[in-house]
């Protein structure tokens, strides 16, 4: 019997790791091959990082090992595989995955403990080789390979996806993993194989400008039962496009809804929408919204400059769609995400500056951003394309959002990826300005905390967002305030980054995850109600100083009460939050109305967070509730009381009493 290890490494947030589906996908098909089935034993798949010690010492009479290598776990792999091969050195080490590189230059000098990788999709792939490995050994039969000898033709790829069996069908992805440990599985899922695009930065499960694929119907539908009866919390789709067959994938969200509120599972469906979102998916995600479990809907840009998406290959969809598309989706209750890259080639400071001006103008749900890295099968990192571009790379500490803190702890090796800090267009400090703006975006427009402030003045005064951005730098850069005081935190964040420490943000204060820097920001600047009205209140007199407008206090003082009733604070767990207005801020936000009209209103809505504990308070802020839009109540969906009704003349009423000088 040939002895079969394997490994899957991945990172654990609280209870959650993802079950090892490209290891089951080659085990299921292996188990489905009599001939093979009878000769090679696979022992448990190698998951938990803090468990390597252990998992090295299992593998002294391992006869192979395959191992799937992603962004996030390629030096522990390595690592694995190098110490294995000291204590097994007859041990057959195979690597696969997107993270193996297609251009195999000095990578066995790299990786002498490596004899074979595998290039593109595994199964039969691997068939060929334990077949191989049961005659003679001769691997130069073998498609889809290369050794420190060798490389072979490529595999074809797999048009029938009814030849693969389902790990989770069959049970089999059990006997790779304990079923009833302490662990919250969550579940990879592919209902499609390839992407028809061919973004330079991306290399999706390298199937990019390939055909796709769909598995067949029922399967899926089976699928979705044996997730909901195995209890996964979570769907991770491994779809590059999904909503791509409408038809179809509309049939897919009716029956993970179905599921979900018959059995309360799947809790969460993640995916990566179809580029150029279109109103079509609209019913599809519906379905997912009336079922509980959608995330959001992605209306991704990656970048809006001509330039910039000439050099990437990429065509976005037209702005003003864009925008149809947030009100289309705000008004259904869906929420909405875009995404940029930040340091693409040919992007400037300015060209950057007037995408986020943009977008904040759609009033997307979601902002999400990231650094450029460059993937090893991604055309970025042709040779070639570099030059062209003047790509410069750092090694860095990979981005680990909300990773739990005492896990990384027991880590001894940190990941990286190669991130972009330099191109033709743009130098360093200027990417580092580009990071400042989008983290002032994301904390401040995205998540509300001046949100509806740069609206007004938008509105009114015709403010450019970037504009209003300049001036909250420059306040923070002359007055001591909450909002200078994390600036500077910010700032040195962004330096370390540079200087390859890397991502990681932990304050002991916020909990024990690894947030990302926009989400501790909020976090730390919206806890206590009556000091963030205070502290705006005087960035709101240091701005209309400098602009000269001359609001009436009453006017700014209505708004500010606005502007932080609306956000989600620790100090205000009420189970409805109302308040009452003397202006009808609802209709001029939702109308982007040139001034607020004149009435006394009372607002009111449910507190989307009722919890007490702080700790929890901030996970159920903006760690589960970020996409979920938990940390602040749009204008859309707060309620007037139509039974009040107060008749004093707002002229007659006292004005606030403050410490402030306004400018009038």
């Amino acid at each position: 019997m040939v002895i079969v290890g394997t490994s899957q490494y991945n990172y654990k947030y609280g209870k959650q790791i993802h079950l090892p589906y490209s290891v089951g996908m080659l085990y299921s098909y292996i188990k489905s091959k009599p001939e093979l089935a009878s000769n090679f034993e696979f022992e448990k798949t190698f998951v938990f990082r803090d468990g390597i010690d252990d998992d090295i010492t299992k593998s002294k009479n391992l006869d192979i090992l395959l191992c799937s290598c992603y962004v996030w776990n390629w030096k522990i792999t390595t690592h694995l595989a190098k110490e294995i091969k000291k204590i097994n050195p007859n041990c057959l080490v195979i690597f696969g995955g997107p993270q193996v590189p297609d251009d195999t230059r000095g990578f066995f000098e790299n990786y002498p403990f490596v004899d074979i990788i595998v290039h593109g999709e595994g199964e039969y792939i691997i068939e060929n080789l334990f077949k191989t490995f049961l005659d003679d050994k001769d691997w130069s039969k073998v498609k889809g390979i290369s050794t420190r000898s060798f490389r072979t033709a490529p595999q074809e790829r797999i048009n029938s996806l009814m030849d693969l069996p389902s790990p989770y069908l069959t049970n089999q992805i059990w006997d790779l993993v304990d079923k009833n440990s302490e662990i919250d599985w969550d579940t990879s899922w592919e209902t499609n194989r390839g992407c028809p695009y061919q973004c330079t930065f991306c290399d999706w499960g390298s199937a990019t400008f390939t055909k796709v694929r769909k598995f067949e119907e029922e399967r899926l539908m089976k699928e979705i039962e044996w997730f909901a009866n195995n209890k996964m919390r979570y769907i991770d789709c491994c779809d590059a496009n999904f909503g791509l067959f409408e038809e179809r994938d509309k049939k897919i969200a009716e029956k993970l809804k179905e599921q979900s509120l018959e059995k309360n599972f799947p809790k969460k469906f993640g995916v990566a929408w179809a580029k150029n979102t279109t109103e079509k998916i609209l019913p599809i995600a519906k379905e997912l919204r009336d079922g509980g479990i959608i995330g959001a809907i992605s209306l991704s840009v990656q970048s809006l400059d001509p330039t910039t998406l000439k050099n990437i290959i990429r065509a976005n969809i037209k702005f003003d769609k864009f925008s149809d598309l947030t009100t289309i989706f705000r008004k259904n209750d869906i929420p909405t995400y875009t995404e940029v890259i930040i340091g693409l080639p040919g992007e400037t400071l300015d060209s950057f500056k007037n995408g986020l001006e943009t977008i904040a103008q759609t009033r997307i749900g979601s902002f999400l951003w990231n650094i450029c890295s460059v993937l090893p099968n991604a055309p970025m990192n042709i040779p070639e394309y570099k030059e062209k571009f003047k790509i410069k790379t750092i090694p860095s500490p990979i981005k680990l959002r909300h990773a739990s803190l005492e896990y990384i702890k027991k880590d001894k090796i940190h990941e990286e990826e190669q991130i972009v800090v330099e191109t033709y267009s743009y130098t360093t400090p200027e990417l580092k300005q580009m990071l400042l703006y989008a983290w002032a975006i994301s904390t401040y427009q995205n998540l509300g905390i001046f949100e509806h402030f740069s609206n007004y003045y938008h509105q009114v005064k015709n403010l450019s967002y970037m504009s209003f951005f300049d001036i909250l730098f420059e306040y923070c850069r002359t007055k001591n305030s909450i909002f200078s005081d994390e600036l500077k935190i910010v700032e040195k964040h962004f330096d370390e980054l540079f200087e390859g420490k890397g991502w990681d943000h932990y304050d002991p204060t916020l909990g024990d995850v690894n947030w990302p820097i926009e989400e501790a920001s909020w976090l730390r600047i919206v806890p206590d109600k009556n000091k963030l009205t205070e502290e705006s209140r005087l960035f709101l007199e240091f701005l209309e100083n400098k602009m000269n407008y001359k609001t009436p206090t009453f006017v700014l003082e209505d708004l500010l009460k606005f502007q932080v009733f609306l956000l989600s604070t620790k100090d205000d767990v009420k189970e409805l939050k109302s308040g009452i207005f003397h202006f009808d801020w609802k209709s001029f936000f939702i109308n982007n109305s040139n001034e607020p009209k004149s009435y006394t209103k009372k607002y009111y809505f449910k507190n989307m967070i009722l919890e007490r504990d702080p700790l929890k308070w901030n996970y159920q802020a903006v760690f589960w509730g970020r996409r979920a839009l938990k940390y602040k109540a749009h204008p859309e969906r707060i309620f007037e009381d139509k039974s009040f009704l107060d008749v004093t003349p707002l002229e007659t009423e006292q004005k606030p009493s403050h410490s402030s000088n306004w400018d009038l």
